[in-house]
């Protein structure tokens, strides 16, 4: 679509306001005077190639987006900005968030010049009210676990690769470096669809535990176009929810009982069974051997092993379904604390979060695949893919050695 340079400035200004952004925080994002953004917003001066990407960038858009006929003035970056009016000042959390979406684009236009399909991946989405108390979010989230875990006929049986089951449901996932105190966030936007960002900074179970988290957002959540789950946000309602359809879609009540009961743990040292016969009932009195079922920590450790969680998060799930007492829960904690946890688990090989490699980037891999796919076809120019291959942290020198071992040059 051609546009007068009154008509472009004016789409740059909207997709700035937008995001909550002055004129000179957009230009330090984008390498510009605010003097330079301002005289391009009124039609003053024309914008450069460079500069409209570096723009586009800052945005969190896609460059063609403000050339399409139906020009959208609100997407996936823009709602983060409006949640939360210091954002713009946390450079390391928004350069993330350009990041991820332009790595998202970036996907989608390859995905598009492949003629690869994703229409058919539609993501489940549950429309519940807003949670009105911290029981009623735990509540909320426990319920559409259970009710995800039928939908996609899992049982109560360990999921396998978390991130392979979210891709088959159309939702994007990444392993990206973020602040230590934020978990993960979920980018919904119309170009790109569902995009899940889990921190490569944080512990494979707890990277496994906050993938789950951000699911609950992406099922429950869906009319907020972005979420950030940070750690000084846990008590929010919201956040409380998708920790709870966390725990329960990872370790659902009843696989956690069975496991335990396989063990003969977890049950009263005493059972009383009377047997009626229409007539007369027969007392039956089971007694287990004293402290026979109670839980220790290796019993812990193999729980945590099979669902591919942390040993504390496996702590905290029995004690939530009362399969031990406040006071055991504080013994266990305790000598988890003092690390016996890790000797047991290293004694029975049972690491934590077993079941898949939360380190590998499956986004990173595909989007280099599909990458190389192009430039085989030659729907893009060697330039472009070390273009692509840069924003994935590969050098040069790789991506050379990379094409004379493929012999695609």
């Amino acid at each position: 679509m051609e546009l007068t340079k009154e008509e472009l400035g004016g789409r740059i200004q909207a997709a700035r306001e937008s995001c909550c952004l002055t004129q000179e925080q957009l230009g330090v994002f984008a390498g510009l005077s605010r003097v330079a953004i301002g005289q391009i917003e009124s039609g003053m001066r024309s914008v450069s190639s460079l500069e409209l990407d570096r723009i586009a960038r800052a945005v969190g858009r896609d460059i063609q987006s403000f050339f399409v006929s139906s020009f959208v003035e609100r997407d996936a970056l823009a709602a983060h900005f409006r949640s939360d009016a210091a954002l713009a000042l946390q450079a390391d959390l928004v350069k993330v968030l350009q990041d991820s979406l332009e790595l998202g684009h970036e996907m989608t236009k390859l995905e598009r010049l492949l003629e690869i399909d994703r229409v058919h991946l539609v993501t489940a989405s549950y429309e519940l009210p807003a949670p009105k108390s911290s029981w009623d979010a735990i509540q909320q989230g426990a319920k559409v676990a259970t009710e995800e875990r039928q939908r996609l006929g899992l049982g109560v049986a360990p999921i396998g690769v978390l991130s392979d089951l979210l891709e088959a449901q159309g939702v994007r996932t990444g392993v990206v470096a973020l602040p230590e105190n934020v978990s993960g966030l979920t980018l919904v936007d119309s170009t790109i669809g569902v995009f899940v960002v889990i921190n490569a900074k944080h512990a494979a179970a707890r990277r496994r535990f906050s993938l789950a988290h951000e699911y609950g957002h992406v099922l429950l959540d869906r009319e907020h176009p972005g979420v950030i789950s940070r750690a000084e946000n846990r008590s929010d309602l919201l956040e409380v929810r998708a920790n709870a359809f966390a725990a329960e879609f990872l370790m659902p009540a009843e696989g956690v009982t069975q496991f335990v009961v396989a063990f003969g743990k977890g049950g009263a040292s005493r059972a009383h069974v009377a047997v009626f016969d229409e007539a007369e009932a027969v007392q039956v009195e089971q007694r287990a051997a004293p402290g026979s079922r109670d839980i220790q920590l290796y019993d812990v450790a193999l729980l945590a092993h099979h669902f591919g969680m942390s040993r504390i998060s496996a702590l905290y799930r029995i004690k939530n379904l009362r399969l031990i007492s406040d006071r055991e829960f504080q013994r266990l904690k305790a000598e988890e604390g003092s690390g016996v946890g890790q000797t047991i688990a290293n004694f029975l090989a049972a690491p934590e979060a077993p079941l898949e490699d939360l380190s590998r980037d499956d986004f990173q891999r595909r989007f280099l695949a599909l990458a190389l796919e192009a430039y085989r076809r030659e729907e893009i120019t060697r330039s472009k893919l070390a273009d692509l291959a840069r924003m994935v942290k590969l050098s040069p020198n790789d991506l050379r050695a990379l094409l004379a071992s493929t012999k695609l040059d």
